[in-house]
């Protein structure tokens, strides 16, 4: 039922068309290195609204969350955009799984972010908790990760 409720939540957010504000995307640039915020800039709006709102989720878990960390909450869905699927494609993609090469891609895109975040060269933290697999010194961090996307 939380889990429903996450996703009724973020289908509705993301209908709205409003962009993050001047100070959202300053406190953006301030976090993440210049490529990966030349990388995340790329994102549709909505992608850059959650992000943020992870972002802070995250923190609220855990205030002392180191950069990289920081930085995985901002890009965690960074892998989606290769699905180039949009609000609707995304609701039934959800519902029919690995369907097709762009359903397939949006699934993956765990895998997918955490190899676009490698080859600009991304710290390897911030690399695995994307990835969704953490080595036993950042497993609490991508557990609280996991937590704050999915609230």
């Amino acid at each position: 039922m939380k889990y429903l409720k996450h996703l009724l939540a973020r289908f509705f957010g993301s209908l709205s068309r409003a962009t993050p504000t001047v100070a959202d995307l300053a406190e953006v640039a301030a976090i993440l290195l210049n490529v990966e915020n030349e990388l995340w800039q790329k994102l549709p709006p909505m992608d850059q609204r959650h992000s943020i709102a992870v972002m802070r989720r995250f923190l609220e878990r855990r205030p002392g969350a180191t950069q990289p960390e920081l930085r995985a909450s901002l890009l965690h869905d960074i892998g989606k955009m290769q699905s180039n699927l949009g609000v609707l494609g995304r609701v039934v993609a959800t519902l029919v799984g690995r369907r097709g090469e762009r359903f397939t891609a949006y699934h993956n895109h765990e895998l997918i972010g955490s190899q676009m975040l490698r080859n600009i060269n991304s710290d390897l933290a911030t690399v695995s908790l994307v990835a969704g697999v953490a080595s036993e010194d950042i497993a609490d961090a991508l557990s609280d990760l996991r937590e704050a996307d999915n609230t």
